[in-house]
């Protein structure tokens, strides 16, 4: 497998992962596929060092991506970025998820983030478990803040101090 950027000839790739979780699944709270421009808008916003986006290709074929993505348009925020982290349905279970978070918590540390943040659907319990075996810490519970498929969720945030501090 060859884990490297992001580039706009993957945006099919991605958004194909990325938007069975929008038609089936909780792990994204959006409920609209994206357009072309908003495509485009998503990869334009994740070309710093702060903000990457990455592939992992098994053969060529992208099974899974990650970015790091502004958490907040306050100022103050910007040494704060979110995570995210998707994989293929029929590639979940065999180390893709683990590779692109450990990449993505260097390339956060190596772009002079503070502080990673993760907002986990409740039952998502293999991608909490993925967080907190990497090093993350639950920070507290966000209930009953999301609706999707008629469901009221809860939602886990955890945190991950790049810094070194508590």
């Amino acid at each position: 497998m060859h884990l490297r950027p992001a580039t706009a000839d993957d945006l099919d790739a991605i958004f194909d992962i990325y938007e069975d979780e929008v038609l089936n699944g909780v792990a994204t709270f959006d409920t609209n596929r994206f357009s072309t421009e908003e495509r485009r808008a998503w990869f334009d916003r994740h070309g710093s060092a702060a903000h990457p986006a990455i592939v992992l290709e098994d053969n060529g074929v992208v099974v899974g991506w990650a970015s790091l993505s502004q958490f907040s348009t306050k100022q103050a925020y910007d040494r704060t970025a979110e995570v995210s982290v998707y994989v293929h349905k029929d590639h979940r279970g065999k180390g893709v998820g683990r590779r692109l978070l450990t990449e993505l918590i260097q390339q956060g540390r190596n772009g002079g983030l503070g502080v990673l943040l993760a907002r986990i659907a409740a039952e998502q319990v293999p991608s909490l478990g993925l967080h907190l075996a990497l090093g993350f810490q639950h920070v507290g519970t966000m209930r009953r803040v999301g609706e999707k498929f008629g469901r009221v969720l809860d939602v886990e945030l955890l945190d991950y101090q790049l810094d070194g501090e508590g």
